[in-house]
């Protein structure tokens, strides 16, 4: 079961603790996603705005229903093979979450879903814990 509603109801978390615990009026434990897509799309060009938003839709708040933030970046990587530096532009999203397994599957399934449909090698992410209220 994916309990994300706790995310509103101050972060009271589901399923196991995660141990961590928060200072007082600091909130609760909360582990921060960030995930950059690329939006350049291989044998093709760019990611059409209808495509983001069909995404966003179906695929971002469909697991993350309490919310996110996108930012919109230029990413750059070098391609191994032809050791070229790739400049595109990227879509960083950003998400605090309760601090337990439920919530790194919801990223990882909009990460896997992202890789598939539009042909990415990958799906950069970095994770934090912090102490967050909402």
């Amino acid at each position: 079961m994916i309990c994300l509603g706790s995310l509103i109801a101050g972060l009271a978390g589901c399923g196991a603790p995660s141990g961590r615990t928060c200072a007082p009026g600091y909130g609760a434990p909360t582990a921060v996603f960030t995930l950059y897509l690329g939006t350049a799309i291989p044998g093709r060009g760019d990611l059409t705005d209808k495509e983001w938003q069909s995404f966003l839709n179906d695929t971002v708040t469909a697991n993350l229903p309490n919310g996110y933030t996108i930012l919109d970046a230029r990413g750059a990587w070098m391609n191994p093979i032809t050791r070229r530096t790739i400049k595109e532009p990227t879509k960083i999203l950003v998400v605090a979450l309760p601090d337990v397994p439920e919530s790194l599957a919801a990223v990882n399934r909009i990460r896997t879903k992202y890789q598939l449909e539009f042909h990415q090698q990958l799906v950069g992410m970095i994770t934090e814990q912090a102490c967050s209220a909402f």
